[in-house]
């Protein structure tokens, strides 16, 4: 089967898939996987053929207002649209499309009659369990969550308009709104399948039928990839240090949060491991280590806990190496996750990025790594973990 995984975002966004569509190549199927450029070598690295779409333009100054970054998000969608309906070659036979190229990716679906299924990293379907994703860990009552969830869906019909009205003029089909796609997709119980775990996210009980978590896709890692000289010695050369990393969030903080980290981790009495990211963190000395990109596998296994920007992906990658976890969340469904590790005892209350001092981080990581009740709770749920095969839910899904 020709199959075409469609991601876009950041690299949490699109390195899970890297995974999936390694697997699904092992089981046989001629897998293409279409992201922005940025990320064509991990693509490539893991024997998937790649295809461009376009990249989110970068804002000088940042945007400023919510009415600004709907209309710079809105634009964007827009020319992702005309980039997805691009890359799509008519002779593929199944669409797997991601939480954000979904709402795109079902329209070219449509005019070229292939058939899609979801493969989110996030839940975005209302449900009384929980408040959406991106409007913060406050439960609003399970009516209040419900109702919060459908205007998250509104929110996000609203940034894609401009976008599908323009794809479906482009590709001749008849006008069709995000909302009434939506609500097609919902009547026809079209599957979606959740790449997170349910140690995490039970499925929720009101959800519909063919909406299910599956356990996460992890990032490809060739086999014959080892961490380097540099970290297996620094390992080597005292108890086990503690991992501090922000992924792709906080540019433009790497000094302050250099500082930062050095100065809890001294004040804990703790060994650390920095990883620069986005951010350009750096940190010298005999009990502080800095990095650059190395496979969270490999790595998170041999630390004593891991502080982190709660993004899906490095939670999950954390909990399955039993590292109990700091979460200092930055934005939008960061918190969720945060939220969850704490709830499940694997993570600390967690310390927004905003409010994040030497001094809280010293006295979090102190009983992180020190009460062991977070330690044994992030073992329970790697134990779980290890039980789940998103993989081979998604090659069960294909028939």
């Amino acid at each position: 089967m020709r199959i075409l995984i469609a991601a876009a975002g950041s690299r949490g966004d699109v390195a899970p898939y890297t995974g999936l569509g390694a697997g699904l190549r092992e089981a046989g199927h001629d897998v293409t996987l279409a992201t922005t450029d940025a990320f064509a070598p991990l693509v490539r690295e893991a024997g998937l053929r790649f295809r461009s779409l376009p990249s989110r333009p970068h804002v000088p100054g940042g945007v400023q207002g919510r009415r600004e970054l709907m209309r710079t998000a809105a634009a964007f969608v827009t020319e992702l649209g005309h980039g997805f309906a691009d890359a799509v070659d008519p002779g593929t036979d199944l669409l797997l499309l991601s939480t954000t190229t979904a709402p795109l990716g079902l329209h070219v679906a449509e005019a070229m009659r292939i058939p899609t299924i979801g493969a989110y990293l996030q839940p975005t379907a209302p449900t009384g369990d929980f408040p959406p994703t991106v409007m913060g860990t406050h439960s609003l009552g399970r009516l209040g969550n419900r109702i919060a969830g459908r205007f998250a869906l509104r929110m996000t019909d609203r940034v894609y308009a401009e976008a599908v009205t323009a794809l479906r003029r482009r590709l001749a089909l008849p006008p069709l709104r995000p909302s009434g796609m939506r609500r097609r997709q919902e009547r026809a119980n079209r599957p979606v399948l959740h790449g997170f775990s349910t140690a995490l996210v039970p499925r929720p009980s009101d959800w519909r039928p063919g909406l299910d978590v599956v356990g996460p896709w992890w990032p490809y890692v060739a086999p014959n990839v080892r961490l380097s000289a540099e970290v297996e010695d620094f390992l080597a050369a005292g108890p086990r240090p503690v991992f501090i990393g922000f992924g792709s969030m906080a540019a433009g903080h790497g000094e302050r949060l250099s500082e930062l980290a050095v100065r809890a981790l001294r004040r804990a009495g703790l060994r650390g491991i920095v990883q620069a990211g986005s951010a350009g963190l750096a940190a010298d000395g005999d009990d502080v280590l800095t990095i650059g990109d190395v496979p969270h596998a490999l790595l998170f296994p041999r630390v004593a806990a891991v502080v982190h920007h709660a993004g899906a992906g490095t939670a999950a990658a954390a909990l399955r190496a039993g590292a109990p976890a700091i979460a200092v969340p930055v934005t939008a469904d960061q918190p969720f996750w945060a939220a969850r590790l704490a709830a499940i005892g694997a993570a600390t209350d967690p310390i927004p990025f905003a409010s994040l001092t030497a001094e809280r981080l010293a006295d979090a990581l102190g009983r992180v790594v020190r009460q062991q009740t977070y330690a044994r709770a992030a073992s329970v749920a790697a134990r779980h973990m290890a039980t789940e095969d998103g993989v081979g839910a998604v090659l069960k899904a294909l028939g």
